[in-house]
């Protein structure tokens, strides 16, 4: 196991889809994307091999679909093509930036992505490029937090990473409705699940804790907030044994 404080050689980023909206409502604000853009870029001057999965919620959310009578299975898959969407958009941002990207899916849209390929995915990182997994895992009834699970599971992350939206860590309550809401330092995986905490999905949390594979919940947007991760420092609320 990784242990807090470790530097990391290869680290996985789940960004929510609602992280990329910025102020807005709905889709995407190119401002928050240059923005994302610059805090990976840092992580590829300091030669970490780096790999991303983004949500959809910010262009369609499948439950909210499914509750106004959507088939559930119609719906997940109309939220894998908003991922897809995202993830475009973060690779346009990165290259702008002038760091190498490559988009992977998990399902078939060869005019735009390549499909995912777990040894091409890692042959990838290994050549400084930063891989964006999309899509999700390609099936329905699978949060895009299962599949940055599995995938960081899959290349062998030391860590996975998520990304929150103003918000600095995992709390008792949420701290934007709440004052007196209490920040957790540190919490093992069973303490994760039966809090029943909002961090992740109990699929994704299990399959972690299945795999020793160590999860860092922390504010993508704070200064700093990555290189910091990244230099040993205890940014945010680490879950792992």
């Amino acid at each position: 196991m990784v242990k807090i404080g470790a530097s990391f050689k290869r680290v996985l980023l789940k960004i929510s889809g609602e992280s990329m909206m910025g102020s807005r409502d709905f889709g995407i604000d190119v401002d928050v994307v240059k923005s994302i853009s610059a805090h990976l870029k840092s992580l590829i001057d300091m030669n970490v091999e780096t790999a991303v999965v983004v949500g959809g919620g910010n262009i369609w959310r499948g439950s909210t679909a499914e509750n106004a009578g959507m088939d559930r299975s119609t719906a997940d898959y109309a939220g894998m093509l908003a991922t897809v969407m995202n993830g475009l958009a973060l690779q346009d941002g990165l290259e702008k930036a002038g760091v190498d990207t490559r988009t992977q899916t998990a399902i078939t849209i060869q005019a735009i992505a390549e499909p995912y390929i777990r040894r091409r995915a890692i042959r990838h990182m290994e050549k400084g490029r930063v891989v964006i997994f999309v899509a999700g895992t390609g099936n329905p009834y699978v949060t895009t937090d299962t599949a940055a699970a599995l995938r960081a599971i899959e290349i062998g992350a030391d860590i996975l990473l998520m990304a929150k939206n103003n918000v600095d860590g995992v709390y008792d309550s949420d701290p934007n409705l709440f004052d007196g809401a209490n920040k957790y330092e540190s919490l093992n995986y069973m303490e994760a699940l039966n809090g029943r905490l909002g961090i992740m999905d109990s699929t994704a949390l299990s399959l972690c804790m299945e795999n020793d594979l160590p999860i860092r919940v922390f504010d993508l947007f704070a200064p700093g907030s990555l290189e910091n991760i990244m230099n040993g420092e205890s940014i945010g609320t680490f879950i792992g044994k």
